[in-house]
């Protein structure tokens, strides 16, 4: 946090749903940490709002506290190791006098549930020399790799992707073009099990691909993924021992369709018309190894569904609940092992339903935090 910006309590705070399209909403804002405890976080006006429960399985939460960061777009990228750490990293973007603007990308962490965030650090741009191109770069996608290092990447202003490594002592490596042309949206970016990373990206026609053989090495195109996708719908889940399952929308209905590595052509899973990407979790139901998914459907109301894991073939059934809300579902298991579904209000509310206790995916009343 910089100098002066200290947290708040934002009762009126509301979270941002970004006007701008090439602001695609935030995703997996709901993380778990190494007390059990959750914690939402949503980009709204100057700054992030956070929400933390105030013991493992809730019901009760403490927040929303504002943490001020003054020219943040509305959108952020967040990561979390497996030490529990919080990465987030977003995009500055700031008016001089004369209505000069000056881009640049910005990260900080969160060590433990409902501690403060560390001081923002300026990560630049690839261009930091031109200002033109570097206000041309999109937001952000982020990981951790099993060693702990963040990794951060962006459409780069030729419409390519670029990808800046920290090294293990916490330092940043060079901007590395990964080439690519003609990227939508923001970047998808994911880890298997074994730690190997893939990224995905939108064009007009495919889905680009970058993947590496060993743990720091460096990316490689894959083969492309010919079909047409609704750029910023890109998520990832493991489904199984090294493999990845992507999920996107259609882009003539909006339909989910879901694909790995192996397959001839993705799957439909329904949940036409819906919008943004798709929350995910992977989670034993009534001992069913299932693949859990949240979206905003196209009534604005957060939608679930669920199928067996990678057993496409069984289709989705999905069931919407609740009040309208902005931006996107969030999913994770809380601290007493059952599913949480969090999405916000218009109004700056975070609205929560866990799994009920009994068999099935039934899914208690939403209240409101």
């Amino acid at each position: 946090m910089r100098p002066g910006k200290q947290p708040r309590r934002a009762p009126g705070a509301t979270p941002s749903l970004p006007a701008d399209p090439a602001l695609p909403p935030t995703t997996g804002w709901l993380l778990r940490g190494k007390d059990g405890r959750l914690t939402a976080y949503a980009p709204g006006d100057e700054g992030i709002l956070r929400w933390t429960e105030t013991r493992p399985g809730g019901p009760e939460w403490d927040g929303p506290t504002f943490f001020p960061v003054p020219d943040l777009l509305p959108h952020l990228a967040l990561a979390q190791g497996t030490d529990g750490y919080v990465h987030l990293a977003g995009t500055l973007r700031r008016r001089s006098a004369n209505g000069e603007s000056a881009t640049e990308m910005t990260t900080t962490m969160q060590y433990q549930s409902g501690r403060p965030m560390r001081q923002w650090h300026s990560m630049g741009t690839p261009y930091p020399t031109d200002r033109e191109r570097a206000a041309r770069i999109g937001s952000p996608s982020s990981l951790v790799d099993p060693r702990g290092a963040l990794h951060v990447f962006i459409r780069n202003a030729e419409g390519g992707v670029t990808h800046r490594p920290q090294s293990l002592n916490g330092r940043w490596g060079s901007w590395a073009d990964l080439k690519g042309s003609d990227v939508r949206g923001v970047p998808a970016v994911a880890t298997t099990d074994a730690g190997l990373t893939e990224v995905l990206a939108v064009t007009d026609t495919s889905v680009l691909r970058w993947v590496h053989d060993a743990l720091g090495a460096p990316f490689e195109r894959a083969d492309d993924i010919e079909t047409a996708v609704v750029p910023g719908s890109v998520s990832s889940e493991r489904t199984g021992r090294g493999r990845l399952t992507h999920f996107w929308r259609e882009a003539a209905t909006g339909t989910v369709q879901a694909w790995r590595e192996g397959m001839d052509e993705p799957a439909a899973l329904g949940g036409t018309g819906g919008w943004g990407p798709l929350a995910l979790l992977r989670t034993p139901v009534d001992g069913q190894d299932c693949t859990i998914m949240a979206q905003r459907g196209p009534d604005g109301r957060p939608a679930l569904a669920a199928y067996p894991t990678e057993d496409e073939s069984a289709g989705a059934e999905w069931t919407s609940s609740g009040e309208p809300c902005v931006g996107v579902p969030a999913l994770a298991i809380d601290g007493n092992g059952r599913v949480v579904l969090t999405a916000l209000g218009a109004d700056g509310t975070l609205r929560v339903t866990r799994q009920k206790a009994e068999s099935g995916l039934a899914m208690e009343p939403w209240t409101t935090v």
